[in-house]
């Protein structure tokens, strides 16, 4: 029997992974110690994903989506400064979403409480991209550092990347300290008003949209809106006494100029939702905190089965980077792969697999009729596309009812199964045709996934190319996963935006890995082989220009 001494020295894992139930956990607050045990917090890692995710999946955010996640985000700031504490931390690796992203602010290790009126927190702390200059230079702080670390983060949801990050911590603080956006304000907004600077305060953020002298000190991308780019100056002020407090901010014309949507799909996490619900939409409803509970709650987007007129006509969609991609993977690869990798069985132990890197999409059953039709597939999810030969696509969602259809030219159309173009009478069939197959022959029987509201907005990503080897079938989906299924039954899933690998092996043990952590504790002989034979894949479609 173990002694207590010696159990007392075990350390408790931050990843633990459960074989039974193949779930796996990270170790998070040590809540006590009994007779024979200690207690900890523990959660799922695979249902409590960051907003850090988000961001590395898909960098840059609609202003819609934006709307939705920072009404959310300032609601429990503006709880947390009512109890006078102050967070001091809060960044998008320290905001978790929950199965309906729902926003939940954790990580309270920083956090402080505001004791008297007045009070000035004198402690060096916080992220570099997000801190406060206050911080910086140790003039004192207070709840004005939440109210700067939410520009930043509004910032890095719209525009891709944090406001004042540089390649050298040095230079990161050079410029929050200076402000780097306000740089010259003075004289910039001198030259637009007359008088002392307290005589324009209140309208300086509409010249700062207005004047491009004062945008390029600000450094606002143009293709931001003017809403948007004023609250994100309002809070980025380096004098933490012009910074409005969580209540104006709430007020702020930005979440009544556009669309917010009551609820966004699952999708969102890596795939742009779709634009044609969330344009001609009335901006006028209240938000969803405003609705009373003897009203009805209404969302604040169109039913699927509610299209006007045009809904059915072929939209554009965002530019696509898919060639990028697969150059950045097949880089990653190679460097991975050049560098004096260690080969050794059993090395990549469950403890080392990072599920929060783990792929949100990919394909989970496919069927092969190139030879009449096309390429079927069902997602993760169990939604089911097929790729005609044609190049056209079908996507038929989760629910069995909203369906996107993809031309030849990249564009989407959006309908369902009830209402949809005459002329797709037969690629509708065949889609139904795939599915039932695949749910037949190929998949587990399984409970039917309801319509959820926010399934008007969906996009999901689909399968952009595909081609079979001798050795495997190779798939490249539109959100960037590469994904390749060997003829042995091991599967690799690659993401160049997450910089990992899933690897499925034989026992289909499904685990993720960082390049980073390959790189530093190696793999097997056989997640190598799958490795170097990705990159050799990937050389030839990039040299034969086939994507």
């Amino acid at each position: 029997m173990t002694s207590i001494k010696e159990d007392e020295k075990k350390e408790i894992p931050e990843i633990i992974h459960d074989p039974q139930t193949n779930s796996t956990y990270q170790r998070l607050r040590f809540f006590g110690k009994g007779g024979f045990a200690k207690c900890y917090e523990i959660q799922d890692i695979a249902t409590n994903q960051s907003m850090m995710e988000l961001h590395k999946r898909r960098k840059a955010i609609s202003e819609p989506e934006t709307r939705f996640y920072m009404h959310q985000i300032l609601l429990g700031v503006q709880y947390l400064h009512s109890k006078r504490i102050i967070h001091r931390d809060l960044k998008l690796g320290n905001l978790f979403l929950d199965d309906d992203l729902h926003v939940k602010i954790g990580d309270f290790g920083l956090a402080a409480r505001i004791e008297f009126e007045g009070e000035r927190k004198q402690t060096l702390c916080g992220t570099p991209n997000y801190i406060a200059p206050e911080i910086l230079t140790k003039k004192g702080h207070s709840f004005e550092v939440d109210i700067w670390s939410l520009g930043c983060i509004m910032y890095t949801l719209l525009v891709g990347k944090p406001p004042f990050e540089t390649s050298t911590l040095k230079d990161t603080y050079k410029r929050i300290k200076q402000c780097e956006y306000s740089e010259g304000i003075y004289l910039a907004l001198h030259a637009c008003y007359a008088g002392p600077w307290h005589s324009f305060r209140t309208r300086y953020a509409e010249a700062i949209v207005n004047n491009n002298t004062l945008k390029e000190h600000y450094r606002i991308p143009s293709s931001l809106r003017k809403p948007a780019a004023s609250m994100i100056v309002l809070q980025l002020q380096s004098n933490p006494a012009r910074r409005p407090s969580v209540d104006k901010l709430l007020q702020h014309e930005f979440f009544t100029s556009g669309i917010m949507p009551a609820a966004l799909p699952l999708s969102c996490l890596t795939t742009a939702p779709r634009t044609d619900q969330l344009e001609g939409v009335s901006v006028h409803r209240r938000p969803l905190n405003e609705v009373n509970g003897n009203d009805h709650m209404v969302m604040v987007v169109d039913s699927p089965l509610k299209r006007n007129a045009n809904a059915a006509e072929p939209r554009a969609v965002e530019p696509t980077s898919h060639r990028q991609n697969l150059i950045l993977l097949r880089d990653q690869l190679a460097s991975l792969l050049h560098s004096k990798l260690k080969c050794r069985p059993e090395c990549l132990t469950d403890e080392l697999s990072d599920p929060a890197a783990q792929p949100l999409v990919w394909v989970g059953k496919w069927v092969d009729y190139s030879d009449k039709y096309g390429f079927g597939y069902q997602l993760c999810d169990e939604s089911v596309g097929v790729m005609f030969n044609d190049t056209t696509k079908l996507i038929m969602l989760a629910n069995g009812l909203n369906v996107h259809y993809i031309n030849r030219q990249g564009q989407e159309q959006y309908m369902t199964m009830r209402e949809y173009p005459q002329e797709l009478d037969k690629k509708m069939k065949l889609l139904t045709y795939f599915r039932r197959y695949m749910t037949e022959h190929l998949m587990k029987a399984g409970a039917s996934v309801p319509v959820r509201e926010s399934d008007g907005l969906s996009r999901l990503p689909h399968l952009h190319q595909w081609f079979r080897t001798t050795l495997a079938v190779i798939m490249y989906l539109t959100n960037g996963t590469l994904q390749i299924n060997f003829q042995d039954h091991t599967k690799i899933i690659l993401c160049p935006l997450m910089q990992a690998v899933t690897y499925i092996d034989i026992e289909k043990n499904f685990r993720t890995f960082r390049f980073s952590t390959i790189e530093e504790h190696g793999c097997d002989k056989k997640l190598y082989a799958n490795l170097t034979y990705a990159l050799e894949k990937l050389n030839s479609v990039l040299a034969n220009k086939l994507c």
